[in-house]
């Protein structure tokens, strides 16, 4: 092959990268290569406009197969299976197996049982649980709390008392203490006690090799606000800190790392999320490598995804399909063991069948039609994601090692480092999303204008953060979703426009036919973010015009849209005209006319630089809702 790609392009010069480079310096005409074209995501290093071979020269896991040390490649040495896992929050035992029993003909081939934390499960509990539940075909989770050793003894049992094979046993328990601590400020007994029972999960499950009983929360990271970046090294020093404590509680290496399964929540970055899976067995393989094992395999680290809920919206729900899809792909492709795809109605109601439907089908079409299960490592040789993988390891190492320094995870929980630098990131992240330079679709861009809120929602959408109580023994991180703000905004309209008439905005557009459409449009992109009734027009011949129609229309708001040189001489003129029947509006930001305008009694101006969310916080408060 080598010899025909040789043939084929021997009459064409290479090329180097610098070549390539300056070419494109020069088809920029003078504009800065690095602002022009190299983005810069949240997570801290810069993300070139194209890579070449070069760029792989330095790595040196590139010549390693799928399944072998350091796991870059995926645990797999040959296809790319997957399970297909559902979650049930357990309520009636034998209604949430006849439901188990259900999902499982329709493609499901992994249950997750979200269990009540405090209550007691008997042995004859999860017999009715698990009733007709065949163990060895079917991967069984199990989210627990202060039950945790209790449900992982009575499994073991009725995997005895039944005679499976537990080779064919997969599975898990998902018990973490450390992940407790952080994300509701305490641990389910204390640190000791959390402790000796995540030592007896380890023996009780010893002869069980493919159930994991420890369960890294990495996703409550992410749904805080955290970048790749953190979210790695973060749910990395979490289990570096679960090794430590448990080896030095007289457990080896080799029994507890194979133990440990990472739970990541996958966003709606495509390229970055799968080269995080990635890294994340890279990094991993390296920290276990550490401490000792006796071979490779004990390097693996077991992945479960999660699609996000940070980026989730309740405001044009069926966007949510898109962005679940997008992200059990990144998934998928980067090798995951397990899958969660959220219903796209998760975050503001209890799903129903249609919903739950939907999310299975996700997987199953990308599995069955897309052939993802089919090649191990899909993405191997990406010159981009190879760098990506390299940039985003390199990165989380640094701040891994940075949180060692302090002293390991539960020391830097402790100091509130943690804590602070995914607040900060999430404070960032709000204030792109505010200035819309990030977008979630149907929030802060592109919302639906026809869609309303009515009645009492259940509170499911709003933020669950936990209150930093006095006996907490840390301040918990804050659990949010990044459209909130929006959303919390617009629903503030749709209530008042239960008992009232619903504010608009009008309007006026008049000159330059190709300034007033654009200018009508973004205002009506922007006013539509608020819930706001949208009155637009094909364009007035006069101020006088327009200003009659907009007091017949009876909206509040009155946007002009039109080109910046004529705003000179329109602004005051339909100033003058309204008076103080309503509230007039720039859309642009003519800086030729500011202050004239401004000294003619024009305040409000709105722009692709205005805060979204302030601006219209403002002309609710105008408007008195």
């Amino acid at each position: 092959m080598d010899n025909q790609n040789h043939s084929l392009f021997k009459e064409f010069p290479p090329v180097t990268p610098a070549e390539w480079r300056q070419k494109i310096i020069e088809d920029l005409k003078g504009a800065d290569f690095d602002k022009k074209l190299v983005y810069r995501p949240h997570e801290g290093f810069p993300i070139q406009p194209y890579y070449v071979a070069d760029d792989l020269a330095k790595l040196e896991y590139l010549s390693q197969f799928p399944g072998s040390y350091p796991f870059t490649r995926g645990n797999k040495t040959s296809g790319n299976g997957w399970f297909i896992r559902q979650d049930l929050v357990v309520g009636d035992l034998k209604r949430t197996n006849e439901k188990a029993l259900d999902i499982l003909m329709k493609g499901i081939d992994s249950l997750g049982f979200i269990l009540d934390g405090d209550k007691d499960y008997s042995k004859d509990d999860l017999d009715l649980l698990l009733k007709n539940i065949f163990a060895e075909i079917v991967e069984l989770n199990f989210h627990c709390g202060r039950n945790a050793l209790q449900v992982m003894r009575n499994h073991y049992d009725m995997l005895v008392r039944y005679n499976r094979d537990f080779q064919k046993i997969c599975g898990s328990l998902d018990f973490d203490p450390f992940g407790r601590l952080i994300s509701m400020g305490n641990y389910y007994f204390s640190k000791d006690e959390d402790l000796e029972t995540c030592q007896q999960l380890v023996k009780t499950s010893e002869h069980l090799p493919h159930f994991t009983v420890i369960t890294v929360e990495g996703d409550f990271f992410h749904n805080a606000g955290a970048t790749i970046v953190e979210e790695l090294a973060f749910s990395l020093a979490s289990g570096a800190e679960y090794l430590t404590q448990l080896t030095e509680r007289g457990l080896s290496v080799n029994q507890v790392a194979p133990k440990i399964r990472f739970r990541y929540a996958t966003g709606s970055n495509y390229f970055l999320e799968i080269a995080k899976y990635r890294a994340a067995r890279l990094l991993w393989a390296h920290i276990v490598k550490a401490y000792g094992p006796s071979r490779d395999e004990i390097a693996k680290m077991t992945i479960h995804a999660v699609t996000s809920k940070w980026n989730k919206a309740m405001y044009d729900p069926y966007v949510n399909m898109l962005r679940t899809t997008t992200e059990a792909m990144s998934s998928i492709i980067a090798g995951i063991d397990s899958l969660t795809v959220g219903p796209f109605n998760e975050v503001f109601e209890k799903p129903d069948d249609f919903s739950e439907r939907i999310a299975r089908n996700q997987q199953l079409l990308l599995k069955e039609e897309s052939y993802l299960d089919q090649v191990a490592d899909p993405s191997a040789g990406s010159y981009f994601i190879e760098s990506l993988t390299d940039s985003i390891a390199a990165e989380a190492w640094k701040l891994f090692l940075e949180v060692d320094a302090i002293g390991g995870y539960l020391e830097a929980v402790a100091q509130g480092f943690i804590q602070k630098r995914i607040a900060e990131t999430a404070r960032k992240r709000d204030m792109d999303l505010a200035s819309r330079k990030d977008t979630i679709l149907g929030v802060n861009q592109f919302p639906n204008f026809r869609e309303f809120k009515s009645g009492e929602l259940s509170g499911n959408g709003w933020d669950r953060q936990k209150k930093a109580e006095s006996f907490n023994l840390v301040d918990p991180l804050r659990i949010y979703r990044g459209a909130q703000a929006f959303e919390a905004l617009r629903y503030k309209t749709d209530r008042y426009a239960m008992e009232h008439q619903r504010p608009a905005a009008f309007m006026l557009t008049y000159g330059n036919i190709a300034m007033r459409v654009a200018r009508s449009q973004f205002s009506r992109n922007f006013f539509a973010c608020a819930g706001f009734e949208l009155i637009d027009n094909l364009g007035f011949e006069s101020a006088e015009d327009g200003v009659n129609a907009f007091f017949t229309s009876k909206a509040e708001i009155l946007v002009i849209c039109s080109a910046d040189e004529e705003y000179a001489t329109l602004a005051p003129a339909v100033k003058a005209l309204v008076k103080d029947q309503g509230i007039v509006v720039v859309a642009g930001y003519p800086k030729d006319h500011l202050e004239e305008l401004r000294a003619k009694g024009i305040e409000h101006f709105i722009h692709v630089r205005s805060n979204l969310l302030e601006e219209l916080k403002k002309y609710q408060a105008l408007l008195g809702l």
